[in-house]
Formats: structure tokens, C-alpha cells, sequence
């Protein structure tokens, strides 16, 4: 069955709730929706926590903030649909269609249960959401992120080449830093892909001639040594990190969403990947850099049998990581 027109409706509601990194790959499909379609009103369901992104997003026009601590544990589902059809009840434009760019069990049951039809999926959908779907749109579960969830507005029949790929992020929100500094993202809520403390204070001793910004959240203090460290982890709030990320000379992040940020609205971004796959996860952005395997090259230029490796980052590569960015720099 073909999808219908998307001149068909005046609002498409945007089910991509989580994580960070998930829904900075969305904005291009988001922004090819909006621009051929400029009288859609879009409407995105996420987390409380990433709506400060969201509202930054001019193609946006309403973010629902969805309580997703407040659906775990047994009966989750359940409070979930509850929510979901309590929700529906608020006034919004009619006649909406539904993408569900999550592809999970929760967002097929908050798709099925928002009261909008039709329920548009993609073909790598888990947890038997494709069964809330009327039309799914198929997709390569290898492919990256970005592309798979371009593959939406393609099947709409909008052209979305290279060239029209679009991060349409606010500027942020300025903080005090110094001048030509280099931004270090050293954690991440993934196991296995945070900086070790010992490698992070290795990269930043390899870097005394440059300003040093260290950001990100983490549960112990870092405790870093250099009077050229401006150590801000914790403190940042996303609006704030966005404009960090945009005004650094270089960026240095672990897999993890603001890697993706970074990679976003700043070219000199180096993303750090021990296990993951950078083909598929890594910076989307073709002039950004990846550590994997202990080399440094452009995400495509790694072998699969190099994409499977999971070596962390040790010190000696936290001194070839630094001498890079001393190249970069100069």
C-alpha cells in the first residue's frame, strides 16, 4: 500500500523520544519533511530532558514532553498507553499522521494510542512495533542512523540528497571560555566507552599549549591537573554545550549524543569509538574524524574487521589522539 500525500494533512506528530544521540539523527529527515511541506505543523514526543534541543528547532513546532521514568518497572506499557490516550485528548491540527521514528514496543504503543492514523515505521522496528504500523517503509538495518531515518521523507517522494542533509540546531547558549580552545567529551552513559581517568588526564598533559575545555556529565569528580584545564563537566546545560561545541577550534568525544552535537555544527570533531560500530553510529558529518582500533581515519575508511573490534583507549593512544589535534591546530 502506497503512504498518502503528505499534502494530505496539516500535522505529522514525530514519536522519538530517546536517546540524544537518536534524535540529532532524526533532525535531517525532520527538516526534508518540514521544508517540502512548510504547512505541516510537526509535533515531536520526547523526553523532558532533550526538549531544550528541540525547542531551539525552528521546523518544530511543539514538543510534548514524554515521562518515560514514569512507564518503567511492571505495568509500564500499561501507564504508557494511559498517558498516551489522556494526551490525546489535547487540541492539535487535524488530519495528523504518525512516524514513528523509535521503533520499539513503547513508541508503537504511543503511535497506535495518540488517537492519529495513519502510523508510518521502518522495516528494522523491535519489539513487535510494526505491528501498531499501517504502512513501513523499508529500510537497511546496516545503514547509518541518519540515512535509515531519511529513508521517511524519500518514501514520501522528497528528494533528500548529500547536499540537503540539514542539522537544524539553535545557536546555544554562550558561556565564558577561552580563546581557540580544544573541547574534551570524555564520558558516556554506554559501558565501555568513557575515557578512563588515567587516559583522560594523559590527553590532556599532551596538550599544555592549547586552552582545554572538559565537558560532560559524570558521577565522580574528575579531578584533572593543568592550570591550561577549564574543567566544566557537570555544569553545562545543553543549550550551553551546543554553543561550546560550535566554537571550539576541535572538538574530542566519546561515542555518545553530544559526539553527535559536536559533529553536528563543528567539522573538527574527532568521535572516539571502543565497541561500537562507527559505519553505523559514528559521526555523520563526512569531514569529522574517528579514533577505532587504534587509528584515526574518516568513518568509512575502516574495515568491518576493524568496526568489530572493542580495543578501549589506552595511553599510548591518548598520546597519538593529541598530537593529531596538535596537527589539526597547527
Amino acid at each position: 500500500m502506497s503512504l498518502p500525500p503528505l499534502q494530505d494533512f496539516q500535522s505529522a506528530l514525530i514519536v522519538k523520544p530517546s536517546s540524544l544521540g537518536d534524535i540529532v539523527h532524526t533532525l535531517p529527515a525532520v527538516h526534508a519533511i518540514k521544508s517540502a511541506h512548510p504547512h505541516l505543523h510537526l509535533r515531536w514526543i520526547a523526553k523532558p530532558e532533550w526538549l531544550p534541543i528541540l525547542e531551539g528547532v525552528t521546523e518544530v513546532n511543539e514538543a510534548i514532553p514524554f515521562p518515560q521514568a514514569e512507564f518503567r518497572g511492571v505495568g509500564g506499557l500499561a501507564r504508557a498507553a494511559l498517558w498516551a490516550a489522556e494526551w490525546n485528548k489535547r487540541e492539535r491540527p487535524l488530519p495528523e499522521i504518525v512516524l514513528d521514528f523509535q521503533g520499539l514496543l513503547r513508541s508503537g504503543l504511543i503511535s497506535m494510542s495518540s488517537g492519529s492514523r495513519p502510523v508510518v515505521g521502518l522495516s528494522d522496528a523491535r519489539e513487535g512495533a510494526g505491528r501498531f504500523y499501517d504502512h513501513v517503509v523499508h529500510v537497511d538495518a546496516h545503514a547509518h542512523a541518519v540515512d535509515r531515518y531519511l529513508e521517511i521523507p524519500r518514501a514520501f517522494g522528497i528528494e533528500v540528497g548529500p547536499q540537503d542533509v540539514v542539522f537544524p540546531l539553535a545557536q546555544g547558549q554562550a558561556v565564558q571560555a577561552p580563546p581557540r580552545f580544544v573541547l574534551i567529551h570524555p564520558w558516556s552513559r554506554g559501558q565501555g566507552k568513557s575515557l578512563g581517568p588515567r587516559e583522560l588526564q594523559v590527553l590532556c598533559d599532551c596538550l599544555t599549549t592549547v586552552p582545554v575545555v572538559v565537558v560532560g556529565r559524570t558521577s565522580t569528580s574528575p579531578g584533572l591537573r593543568g592550570q591550561h584545564v577549564t574543567d566544566l563537566s557537570n555544569q553545562t546545560s545543553l543549550p550551553e554545550l551546543l554553543w561550546l561545541m560550535r566554537h571550539a577550534a576541535l572538538i574530542v568525544s566519546v561515542d555518545s549524543g553530544p559526539m553527535h552535537i559536536a559533529a553536528a555544527v563543528n567539522d573538527a570533531t574527532l568521535g572516539l569509538h571502543t565497541w561500537s560500530d562507527p559505519r553505523k553510529v559514528g559521526p555523520y558529518n563526512p569531514n569529522a574524524f574517528v579514533w577505532k582500533a587504534g587509528r584515526i581515519a574518516r568513518r568509512d575508511d575502516f574495515t568491518p574487521e576493524e568496526c568489530h573490534t572493542t580495543a578501549p583507549v589506552g595511553e599510548g593512544d591518548a598520546r597519538r589522539i593529541a598530537d593529531f589535534v596538535l596537527q589539526k591546530l597547527a
